[in-house]
């Protein structure tokens, strides 16, 4: 079957994450002097990378992860100052007009505040995208994903084998071939390569490369 739906993970796909991090670590009152002098390209020196994640996390930082990451969740000035990676509207734009079903997903510690920034950030293309949210801890699942992409294929109505989920998190890349679906992993700043078990999945650099991958995969889907 061809892909038909894509589920796109915000931050580190949509949503440049990390450029919020490097404004979160030098200009919170909590840590501003501990990386005053921080330079963008040291950033995982700041926050080194776990394997399980392959992408920059707060909460995995060696001593203050726990601090970190609800400091940053009620830091709304610094929460919220995670733009768009160029092109992304154009890009959804595109895959739309091509007839695919598009989907957001997001794990936050506050629905409500995360889907009306959402809503916000994504407002010109909230006409066909479908933005899902849900309350971090809701599920027992390493990730979430798995049991939102479960949930959104009920409710939906939509086949796992038509779905593609466009991740940078290593970990997500398991819940979607725990449900079937096919996983893509997006390699956005300082994510580090996947680990032998996940090497057959394909990862792309760019929306353009994306469009090229999504098309190879639906003509050999009907081949």
């Amino acid at each position: 079957m061809s892909i038909k739906n894509i589920f796109w993970d915000v931050d580190g796909v949509l949503a440049n994450l990390n450029y919020a991090y490097y404004n979160f670590l030098t200009k919170h009152p909590n840590y501003c002097k501990m990386y005053q002098n921080l330079q963008w390209e040291e950033l995982p020196k700041a926050l080194p990378i776990n394997p399980k994640y392959g992408a920059l996390e707060l909460k995995t930082h060696p001593t203050l992860g726990t601090e970190m990451d609800y400091d940053f969740c009620h830091s709304p000035e610094f929460f919220t100052n995670r733009p768009l990676y160029p092109n992304v509207i154009e890009t959804l734009e595109y895959f739309h007009n091509q007839g695919y079903r598009q989907f957001t997903l997001s794990a936050t510690f506050d629905v409500e505040t995360k889907k009306k920034f959402l809503n916000q950030l994504l407002a010109p293309v909230t006409n066909f995208l479908t933005i899902e949210c849900v309350q971090h801890g809701k599920f027992m699942h390493d990730s979430a994903k798995e049991d939102m992409l479960k949930e959104c294929f009920a409710k939906y109505k939509l086949k796992a084998e038509e779905t593609a989920l466009i991740d940078d998190r290593i970990y997500n890349q398991y819940a979607a071939i725990n449900v079937g679906a096919q996983p893509i992993r997006y390699r956005c700043e300082f994510t580090t390569d996947l680990p032998k078990d996940l090497k057959g999945i394909p990862e792309v650099y760019s929306f353009e490369e994306l469009k090229q991958l999504l098309t190879s995969l639906n003509n050999n889907k009907k081949g």
